[in-house]
């Protein structure tokens, strides 16, 4: 009995640690098919993302600045920060 609670808490992180590898690969397989400046904005805010994270901040924060300097129109930046979100989401 001694042994069975820490050899719970072992299976359970384990778990854990499991559920988010499964999200970071499923957000990496999400953004593998993102548009170039899709990818370009989900690099830049992937660092970002925690679990209390806002994501429609998060994404405007790095387009605002791209579309500010020219490297990208509005349209494009709406565009590739939506689907970029959707891939950020799974980082969650």
């Amino acid at each position: 009995m001694r042994f069975l609670l820490p050899c719970a808490a072992v299976v359970g992180l384990s778990m854990l640690s499991g559920a988010a590898w499964a999200d970071q690969a499923a957000a990496s397989a999400c953004s593998a098919k993102l548009s170039q400046d899709g990818q370009l904005i989900y690099g830049k805010a992937a660092p970002t993302v925690t679990a209390k994270t806002n994501i429609r901040d998060a994404v405007i924060d790095v387009a605002r600045p791209l579309v500010m300097n020219g490297s990208m129109s509005r349209e494009t930046a709406r565009a590739a920060g939506e689907a970029a979100g959707e891939c950020l989401k799974l980082l969650q």
